[in-house]
C-alpha cells in the first residue's frame, strides 16, 4: 500500500508517504517554493515524495487529506453568522477560495494528480494530529493530547493510543483555543501571526508574568481539568482581520506594538504572561489526562507543543513517565498524520512498538544530494572548493568552530518540521560569549534576544543540563546544570529587559538563556552517526561536548533545501565555511556574485 498523505491550505502546507505503514518521505512545500509557511498545494512536495518512492500517482492506493474541508466550511459558515454583520469583510475574502478550490479537494487533487485512481480519505484534523503523535512514538499504549489554534471545530483534545488504535475522548472547541490565545498575543506584542510565536516564548524569559492573573480573570476562565472558555469580547479574531479588539487593548494599556518598534519591558512582561498562562493550562490538562487514562506515557502534537518550554515543564514535573512530541508539531505534520491514520485505524495495518525507539528515522526525512551530484554542481558553478574524506571534513570543521568560525553544515536528508537537527544547520562554539549576538545580528539577521539551541552528545546530555533522557528533537527546554553557571555580580543581577544579554550565564553561555535554560537537542550514532562525529571530534580537541545549532537559513527564510539554497545563504551572510557534504568551502576563496544582494529584499521579516 501506498499511502500518500497532504496538509494543504492554512499554513505550513506538506505532503507525507507512507509504504505499508513505513515513513518514506515527508517534506514541506516551503523547502521548495522558497515562501515560509507556504500554504498552497504542496506540488513540490508531492513530486518529492513520489520521486523518493520511485513511484508514480497511479501507483498510490490511497491520498489521505489533513481534514475535512466540508466540516471547516461549516465552521466558517457559522461563526459569520453569529457575528453577522461585523464578520462581512472577512467572510468576503475568505468566501471565494472556499467556493472556488477548498470544497472541491477530491476534484483538485485528483486534477493534480493525472492518474490516481485510487481512495480519497478524509481525517478530522485533530485525528490527523493524534496520529502523527501517538503512531509513530515508541510507546505500545500512551495518553495523547493535540492542542493548536483551531481544525473544523475542534482546537484540542486528548484520548489515547493503543497499538494500532487511537481514541480521542474529549475535546475542546473553537473559539476558545490555547493556541489562538497564544497567537493573539504574538500579534498583540508585534510579531507575525502563525510565524512568530516562537519568539513570544524565547522573549518571556526576559519579563516577569505580571499580566498573568489579569488574563486568568478576565480572558479566560480556566478548570481543574484544563479546559477553559474565552471571553470573546476581547478578541477580534471570529469576525474581523486581526487577532485582538478595543476592549483587549484597553485592558493592556493601548494598542498592538508595532511590528520592528523598539521591545519594551511590558512587551516582555506581556510575554512571560501568557507563557506563563499556556503552562498552567498545559500542566492541567497533562494532570487530568493521567487520572483518566491511567497511562503512564504521554504523546503530543498540534502547534502548540512547539513550545518546549511547557513540554520541559510537564517532564519535570513528573506527572507522566516519559513524552514523546511530533518533530512536525504543526499542520505539516498533518500529513504524516493523515497517512499513518489512513495506514493503520482504516486499512488496519499492523504497527510495531518497543517503547524505546520511535518510528521518525531522526525525522530526516527529505531530499538528500550525494557528494558527486554535489561536485558537480559546483563545477557547472565555478565555485571554488575542495573535495575531502569524511574524517578530515569533520576534523577542519571541528578546527573551525573551535577557532571562532561560522560554519554552514549541509548533508544527508533534510529535517521534517521547523527544527534543523544537524543535517541543514548553521554550527558554532557555544563557549563564546560573543557568539550568541554575532550570529544573530551577522548571520541569521534577526532579533538580538534569541536563544540559540545546543546540540550536545546524547551520552553527555546531564553533564550540562538537568535532563536524564534523549531529546533528539529539540523538543524540551531544561535548565543548565548548576555547576557551569557562573555567578552574576550585583550590577549583573539587576540588569533589566535585553540588558541581561551582557551577562555570561555559564560555561556554554552562547546557549544559555537568561533563566538559565536551554532548548536542548541530543544527538546519537543511531540517527545521524555524522553530526555525532562532528560533535565529537570537536570535544576531543576543547573538551566541550556540545556545539551551537541554529537552522541554515536567515530571518524570514525557509530552511535550505538543496546546495544552490545553502550557497546563496552562505554569500549573503558572513557565515565563514560552508560543508556541502564533503566538499568544503571558504568564504574568503569564492568569486563575486550578483546574488550578493541584502537578503531582506528578498524573504519578508517573520
Amino acid at each position: 500500500m501506498f499511502i500518500l498523505g497532504i496538509s494543504a491550505f492554512y499554513h505550513d502546507s506538506a505532503a507525507c508517504l507512507v509504504h505499508d505503514g513505513r515513513i518514506v518521505a515527508a517534506a514541506q512545500e516551503e523547502r521548495f517554493s522558497r515562501k515560509k509557511h507556504d500554504h498552497a498545494f504542496p506540488s513540490n512536495a508531492i513530486s518529492y515524495c513520489l520521486e523518493e518512492g520511485s513511484i508514480d500517482a497511479g501507483e498510490l492506493t490511497h491520498i489521505a487529506f489533513y481534514d475535512k474541508p466540508f466540516l471547516k466550511f461549516e465552521r466558517l459558515l457559522e461563526t459569520y453568522l453569529s457575528f453577522a454583520p461585523s464578520g462581512l469583510p472577512s467572510f468576503l475574502k475568505s468566501m471565494p477560495l472556499w467556493l472556488k478550490e477548498k470544497l472541491w479537494m477530491g476534484e483538485m487533487i485528483r486534477k493534480e494528480l493525472g492518474g490516481f485512481k485510487g481512495e480519497m480519505i478524509y481525517t478530522e484534523h485533530h485525528q490527523s494530529h493524534a496520529a502523527s503523535a501517538f503512531f509513530p512514538g515508541p510507546f505500545p499504549e500512551a495518553a495523547v493530547i493535540t492542542m493548536d489554534g483551531v481544525g473544523e471545530w475542534a482546537t484540542g483534545s486528548w484520548g489515547s493510543g493503543s497499538g494500532n488504535r487511537i481514541e480521542l475522548m474529549r475535546e475542546l472547541h473553537f473559539p476558545h483555543s490555547l493556541g489562538l490565545l497564544y497567537t493573539a498575543f504574538t500579534y498583540y506584542t508585534g510579531f507575525r501571526v502563525n510565524s512568530g510565536e516562537y519568539k513570544v516564548m524565547g522573549l518571556a524569559p526576559y519579563g516577569e508574568p505580571e499580566y498573568a492573573d489579569l488574563i486568568l480573570n478576565e480572558l479566560i476562565d480556566l478548570k481543574e481539568d484544563g479546559s477553559f472558555r474565552m471571553n470573546m469580547d476581547y478578541f477580534n479574531y471570529c469576525q474581523g482581520l486581526t487577532m485582538t479588539s478595543r476592549k483587549f487593548h484597553k485592558l493592556f494599556g493601548g494598542p498592538p506594538r508595532k511590528p520592528e518598534s523598539k521591545l519594551t519591558q511590558r512587551d516582555m512582561n506581556l510575554a512571560a504572561s501568557v507563557q506563563a498562562v499556556t503552562e498552567e493550562v498545559m500542566l492541567r490538562t497533562a494532570r487530568h489526562v493521567r487520572r483518566k487514562t491511567g497511562l503512564r506515557n504521554l504523546c503530543l502534537a498540534g502547534g502548540v507543543a512547539l513550545n518546549c518550554v511547557a513540554n520541559g515543564k510537564i517532564l519535570r514535573e513528573g506527572i507522566f513517565d516519559d513524552i514523546w512530541i511530533q518533530p512536525a508539531a504543526g499542520d505539516a505534520g498533518g500529513a504524516l498524520g493523515a497517512a499513518l491514520f489512513t495506514w493503520h485505524q482504516v486499512l488496519n495495518g499492523a504497527r510495531e512498538a518497543d517503547g524505546v525507539h520511535d518510528l521518525q528515522q531522526g525525522s530526516l526525512l527529505g531530499p538528500s544530494w550525494d557528494n558527486d551530484s554535489i561536485e558537480t554542481w559546483l563545477k557547472v558553478k565555478d565555485y571554488r572548493y575542495r573535495r575531502l574524506e569524511e574524517a578530515d571534513t569533520i576534523d577542519l570543521v571541528a578546527d573551525a568552530i573551535a577557532d571562532g568560525k561560522v560554519v554552514g553544515w549541509f548533508g544527508g536528508r533534510m529535517e521534517f518540521g521547523p527544527r534543523a537537527l544537524g543535517n541543514r544547520s548553521i554550527i558554532g562554539d557555544a563557549r563564546s560569549p560573543e557568539m550568541q549576538s554575532r550570529m544573530n545580528l551577522k548571520i541569521k539577521y534577526r532579533e538580538s534576544f534569541r536563544p540559540f539551541a545546543p546540540s550536545v552528545l546524547e551520552e553527555r546530555v546531564s553533564d550540562y543540563f538537568e535532563l536524564d533522557r534523549p531529546s533528539p528533537y529539540m523538543l524540551l527546554v531544561a535548565p543548565v546544570q548548576p555547576l557551569r553557571r557562573t555567578e552574576l555580580t550585583p550590577e549583573q543581577e539587576n540588569l533589566f529587559g535585553i540588558e541581561k544579554l551582557k551577562a555570561p550565564r555559564s560555561d556554554v553561555p552562547a546557549i544559555t538563556h537568561v533563566d538559565y535554560s536551554a532548548r536542548v537537542q541530543t544527538v546519537d550514532m543511531e540517527r545521524n552517526p555524522r553530526y555525532h562525529r562532528l560533535i565529537k571530534a570537536f570535544e576531543k580537541k576543547t573538551g566541550c561536548g556540545l556545539i551551537i545549532n541554529t537552522s541554515f537559513n536567515v530571518r524570514g527564510e525557509p530552511i535550505v533545501c538543496s546546495p544552490d539554497d545553502a550557497y546563496i545563504c552562505f554569500m549573503r551572510t558572513q557565515m565563514d565555511m560552508l560543508a556541502l557534504g564533503d566538499c568544503l568551502l571558504l568564504k574568503k576563496d569564492q568569486p563575486k556574485s550578483e546574488k550578493e544582494k541584502d537578503l531582506h529584499e528578498v524573504f519578508e521579516l517573520d
